[in-house]
């Protein structure tokens, strides 16, 4: 393993906003940082992303899931596990990624999804689960006895940073190695193209319960600013992807977690969709929960996808972002407050949607 890998963190990329930050900037001294983060990276593919994420100096940079795609093309077709170890291994030559690798003041988290996993759509059930484990602690620095759970299963781990002048816990969820099998319909036209619809029987997890006792622990360690990273999203509902919404009663398990453990500052982080949204629910916490999904770094599905018409009721804009992005999260501190934008970019590093509100907004009762 490369130097290099070693040193990635979750990349948070901070811009200023001057209608929330002039009142700070008169009286205080601002503290400014920002967390980058984004999902499916085709190994094979050009990485032109990474320059721009290096323009933007964040602290950190998040890897979201389907970090390689190693059972698709030419890996389809070679044995497992090996192809897993294999595609992470071309990866590590890419000239772009090993440029990005080298900045020093970057680190980088990362969390897995199917394809890197080893198996599309895979859960529980997957056979090679301890052997790409093992590929995806070594290429990403981990320690294989400080993540996941104490029989040597799962990746799920935290990691906290001072970003901004802000305590920011970074909660890295496991949505693979417990996750129950999709349930669908006889009928394609149920939920049109997959068939997917809900799970609803009494044992089906996403996380384990392993893992939601972990969480529920996590959340009793202080913190400014909380990041969950889901590899999957969490918020949206309508689209026939995977989703926790497959699983609502798991979905419903996280915000009722949440509300109860009376923590604020929350924010969810996801990818896999190859396109990129910002959502945002109402009522859940007691405060605004927004998830920022960020796909795909170099694979999104393009302007004429019918997933441009794909609808999303929690969606902040009018339509998602459909060419290759990128996501940040913007600080600035000044006193007792700080400002969070909440960004997709393009590959230039251009802001292609933008939210921007009080770290204060996010708290029971604001």
């Amino acid at each position: 393993m490369t130097a290099f890998l070693r040193k990635f963190i979750i990349l948070v990329v901070v811009c200023t906003a001057p209608s929330l930050v002039l009142a700070y900037s008169l009286t205080n001294t601002l503290k400014k940082g920002s967390i980058a983060f984004g999902s499916c990276l085709q190994q094979w593919q050009p990485q032109p992303v990474w320059q721009s994420v290096i323009a933007q100096k964040p602290q950190a940079f998040v890897f979201l899931g389907d970090n390689v795609y190693s059972d698709v093309g030419p890996y389809l077709n070679a044995a497992l596990p090996g192809r897993i170890n294999q595609a992470y291994q071309d990866l590590a030559k890419v000239e772009e990624l090993r440029r990005f690798g080298m900045e020093k003041n970057i680190d980088v988290f990362a969390t897995w999804d199917d394809h890197d996993y080893g198996l599309n759509d895979g859960g529980a059930e997957f056979t090679y689960q301890t052997e790409s484990r093992a590929y995806f602690a070594d290429f990403f620095g981990l320690e294989l006895d400080r993540i996941g759970d104490l029989d040597q299963r799962g990746i799920y781990h935290s990691r906290y940073r001072d970003i901004g002048g802000l305590s920011v816990q970074f909660l890295m969820l496991d949505t693979r190695s417990y996750h129950s099998p999709l349930k669908t319909s006889d009928q394609k036209s149920a939920c049109s193209p997959t068939g997917i619809i809900p799970n609803t029987d009494d044992d089906a997890t996403i996380l384990g319960e392993e893992q939601w006792r972990w969480l529920a622990g996590e959340f009793k360690k202080p913190a400014d600013l909380r990041i969950i990273a889901s590899s999957i999203q969490v918020l949206p509902t309508e689209h026939c992807f995977e989703k926790w919404a497959n699983f609502p009663n798991e979905r419903q398990r996280l915000f009722e977690l949440i509300k109860s453990s009376a923590v604020s500052g929350v924010v969810i982080i996801s990818g896999d969709r190859h396109l990129a949204e910002i959502s945002k629910l109402d009522g859940a916490l007691g405060y605004p929960l927004y998830e920022i999904t960020a796909s795909g770094l170099n694979s999104a599905l393009g302007a004429n996808s019918p997933a441009a018409k794909e609808s999303n009721v929690l969606r902040t804009s009018a339509k998602n972002v459909l060419t290759d992005n990128f996501g940040s999260i913007q600080i600035e501190r000044g006193g007792d407050d700080a400002v969070l934008q909440f960004q997709i970019h393009n590959v230039r590093g251009e802001v292609l949607d933008e939210v921007e509100l009080l770290l204060s907004v996010l708290k029971p009762g604001a």
